[in-house]
């Protein structure tokens, strides 16, 4: 657990701060499937990746889908095989009918995976770990994005990149980073800002940026770095993936805790130290929450135990407004 200097505090709304406004209502049968307790037990990265993003879009009544190029032609009904990006969620809301945006000339967008494999990132009090729900996610995000015809590259670092898959479409390529992504395991500490500002200077063409990261690092720092991100021309959108305990601290017995970094250890008093840390770790969120809205950067707080309609249905409406 990462604890340094964050001695706790006030207790978020989390079903405020994971579920997107306006979010779609799944059918009961396709949240439990979206649960990553269930999704833990599927053994291929790809096939989990899929069967997420095919029930969500089967189950979606909505999509906030629209397309990257510049020039709009005109309406046409929807047909079934159609690509969802061109969707008119905003006409669909209003008419209750689904029609397509045509374009006269369409262009591909990149979209690269950012994702923090640190030793933090083990950390769990549930079934599955903060990395595998990143594992989870980045998976779904980028079949996602290939599956709308966006070539899609992958960085996954520490404190140095550990794997860079750069942004293709050819064939065989969403395999090479399925099979990256499945391989990563916990390493060593994190430097996260310095590894935003070398994933900018390794990312030329631009596009869409996904960070997934538990982001314990400094703010400002943070902040920084996804300006450079942001100034390169991306369009960063932010993932913060915590353990619901991180944030509620809801342990009631003495405690050993234990920086999953530095392996310093210290002995808790939970009644103690629970109001402290909670009002540190609100503060820690709200600043990154701020300084991120000021900067027009995309951000969506998810816990483990989310299911990940929420994240998929952020990612759509992030898209949807470009």
């Amino acid at each position: 657990m990462w604890w340094r200097n964050k001695k706790q505090a006030a207790g978020l709304d989390l079903e405020k701060s994971v579920a997107p406004k306006g979010a779609p209502k799944m059918a009961a049968g396709q949240k439990r499937f979206l649960a990553p307790e269930v999704l833990a037990s599927i053994q291929s990265l790809e096939l989990l990746a899929r069967s997420v993003v095919e029930g969500f879009i089967s189950g979606l009544h909505r999509s906030p889908y629209t397309g990257f190029s510049t020039e709009f032609a005109e309406y046409r009904q929807y047909m079934p095989g159609d690509d969802l990006r061109y969707l008119d969620w905003k006409l669909l809301g209003r008419t209750d009918r689904y029609y397509i945006k045509k374009f006269r000339a369409d262009t591909n967008a990149q979209c690269h995976i950012l994702l923090d494999a640190s030793a933090s990132m083990k950390y769990t009090t549930s079934s599955i770990t903060k990395l595998q729900y990143a594992q989870f996610l980045g998976a779904s995000l980028a079949y996602l994005a290939n599956k709308q015809q966006d070539a899609v590259g992958l960085i996954a670092f520490d404190q140095q990149v550990r794997t860079h898959v750069p942004a293709l479409s050819r064939t065989g390529h969403m395999r090479t980073i399925f099979g990256r992504m499945e391989q990563l395991e916990a390493g060593n500490e994190t430097n996260l800002s310095k590894m935003l500002h070398e994933a900018a200077e390794r990312i030329y063409r631009r596009g869409i940026i996904v960070v997934i990261s538990d982001f314990y690092d400094e703010p400002e720092e943070v902040i920084k770095a996804l300006q450079h991100l942001k100034f390169k021309g991306n369009d960063v959108i932010v993932f913060q993936v915590l353990d619901r305990n991180e944030i509620e601290f809801d342990f009631t017995e003495p405690v050993l805790l234990e920086d999953s970094e530095t392996e310093e250890q210290i002995h808790v008093m939970p009644d103690i130290l629970a109001d402290g840390y909670r009002q540190a770790m609100s503060a820690h969120i709200e600043e990154l929450r701020e300084g991120m809205a000021k900067n027009k950067i995309d951000y969506e707080l998810l816990t483990t135990d989310k299911a990940l309609d929420y994240a998929l249905y952020s990612f759509l409406s992030k898209r949807a407004n470009q």
